[in-house]
């Protein structure tokens, strides 16, 4: 492709932080926010939805009694100043008072844990470049990645000395992974209990 060729395609519009709070609050339809670009929300398959929902079951019952801590599903959009971006996580815990941002009260800017549930379409950015944005984020302390197609997590942990780890990982319906920053152990049969073809990964009942 010519430079020519390319400068005459269609750029897509670009958006100022006030525009994009002002359009997304009469949408009907959510979008995240890029560096001025918006990115719309895809809809999500039922396994998706599926594990969330067991997910934020699961830390209902943990975080219920806690006088720190609270989570908040996918609705509940997230700013990440050091690149001016708004992003929905399907499911994110604070700990300590909510801290919001400077043009709304709305946005929360002060995650612990941040937790992704990996479709087909989101799988390679929400582990990749996504991961990466969030870490900008200076609360937050574990970054959580489900996918929604087969039994398979992992735990993201920052160090003391700003470092990342893979702190814990899970690749069977046996298996579990332990959030320790709100000292969650999930068990990952029970976050995939109803999905489809789950029944082939069970083993077989005891006669």
């Amino acid at each position: 492709m010519s430079a020519a060729h390319a400068l005459a395609l269609p750029q897509p519009p670009m958006y100022s932080e006030e525009e994009y709070l002002r359009l997304e609050k009469d949408a009907l339809e959510r979008s995240e926010f890029l560096e001025g670009m918006l990115i719309p929300k895809d809809a999500e398959g039922p396994d998706h939805n599926i594990v969330k929902e067991h997910v934020i079951g699961e830390l209902g019952m943990i975080l219920k009694k806690s006088i720190v801590c609270k989570s908040f599903s996918s609705t509940q959009r997230v700013f990440v100043p050091s690149i001016c971006s708004y992003f929905y996580p399907d499911i994110l815990v604070v700990c300590g008072s909510n801290r919001y941002g400077m043009l709304d009260r709305i946005t929360i800017v002060n995650p612990s844990v941040v937790i992704e549930i990996l479709s087909p379409s989101t799988c390679e950015y929400d582990c990749g470049p996504k991961f990466k944005l969030y870490r900008d984020i200076e609360t937050l302390q574990e970054y959580v990645t489900i996918d929604s197609r087969k039994p398979y997590a992992q735990v993201f942990r920052r160090m003391a000395d700003n470092q990342w780890i893979l702190a814990d990982d899970a690749f069977s319906l046996a298996e579990s992974i332990t959030i320790q920053t709100i000292g969650a152990t999930l068990q990952m049969a029970d976050l995939y209990d109803g999905t489809e073809n789950v029944s082939s990964l069970l083993p077989p009942p005891k006669e």
